[in-house]
């Protein structure tokens, strides 16, 4: 049955408190809400400019700078089951004082479910519409609004990470920086509600990487001084051959690094993967617990939909260690390494 989108907004009162803040379905998240309360959202916004290629599975660039998340372009961008997705997926817009996500999931029947399953929880003073008990489409799009509230966007350095890569070109003991670090950049959306020029709360609804950092790349000298000039150049031919296969060693920039490298180390792999890993995650989270795009992606590993990381922890929404054991075990079964999955991102733009 369709949804009654004529209906008139109604004030939601009574009808959704804060014992619907339930972590189910699609989308849901762990972004900080405050204790003075708010609409807890994901992936309600991207800003910057419109990339050229999609990624299919983390999405962190499918909106215009219109704010405007196309289902088909998720569609397409997940069809066949890249990134993970469900064949039978279903996308619901929902627009949250003018900022607009999508969320995922399967079987929805009424915006109630929809509001459940993206875990969005309303004010008693807020309006919906259609009406929470309205049946549902994917034409449907639902508008919640929240009086004396507006967005606001903020950014956020992501710290670059030092990589050193072994080099037999220049003497040992040698080392010389090729490529200089640059921090990138994170964007957080925030609903802030004000009582005049009082805010009375401010709830982050989303954060993406808008910019990834750019890792300082280091070259250390492993060349002896005295070699033949033959063995200089089938040492050379060797290294050119090494270079391309081992990305280097990576020093971990914060506490979900280092947990990550105890993992990646634990299951055989090598330094060179984990320094794949940084690369692909810097990229689709900045390697922060609460990332999220209007796709319904989330957290560290960009999980699409975020509720699948249960599978890995009842704490999936906040625990670093268990989005990275999810991420993980995704790579593992998927790719078989992270320098694999690394290796794919770079020419599908997705992984």
């Amino acid at each position: 049955m369709p949804g009654r989108h004529g209906q008139p907004t109604v004030p939601l009162r009574k009808k959704m408190t804060r014992k619907h803040w339930i972590a189910v379905g699609a989308g849901a998240t762990a972004t900080v809400l405050l204790a003075s309360g708010g609409i807890f959202a994901t992936a309600a916004y991207l800003g910057g400019s419109h990339a050229t290629g999609i990624t299919a599975y983390s999405i962190n660039e499918l909106a215009s700078n219109t704010q405007d998340v196309s289902r088909s372009t998720l569609r397409a961008a997940l069809k066949n089951g890249e990134g993970d997705s469900s064949a039978d997926s279903q996308y619901i817009q929902v627009s949250i004082n003018g900022v607009k996500r999508m969320v995922v999931g399967t079987k929805f029947t009424t915006v109630r479910s929809v509001l459940a399953a993206g875990n969005i929880t309303l004010e008693d003073t807020d309006t919906v519409s259609p009406s929470l008990d309205t049946n549902v489409t994917e034409s449907t799009t639902i508008t919640i609004t929240r009086a004396n509230s507006e967005v606001q966007t903020s950014e956020q350095a992501i710290p670059y990470n030092t990589v050193e890569v072994q080099d037999d070109t220049l003497t040992e003991g040698t080392r010389k920086v090729t490529t200089k670090g640059q921090e990138g950049v994170l964007e957080q959306t925030n609903l802030v509600t004000k009582n005049g020029e009082n805010v009375i709360s401010t709830t982050t609804v989303a954060e993406y990487v808008k910019t990834a950092p750019v890792d300082e790349e280091v070259h250390v000298g492993t060349k002896k001084a005295a070699t033949s000039s033959s063995s200089s150049s089938s040492s050379s031919s060797s290294s050119s051959s090494a270079a391309s296969a081992n990305l280097g060693t990576t020093t971990p920039v914060s506490e979900a690094q280092s947990i990550a490298h105890d993992m990646v180390i634990a299951r055989g792999w090598s330094e060179s993967d984990f320094t794949a890993l940084v690369k692909l995650w810097n990229k689709e989270s900045g390697w922060r617990t609460t990332a999220a795009n209007p796709s319904g992606a989330y957290g560290i590993p960009q999980a699409l939909p975020g509720s699948k990381m249960a599978s890995a922890g009842a704490d999936w929404q906040t625990n670093a260690t268990t989005q990275i054991t999810w991420g993980l075990n995704y790579i593992a079964g998927r790719y078989g390494t992270p320098s694999a999955a690394w290796a794919h991102s770079q020419s599908m733009n997705w992984y």
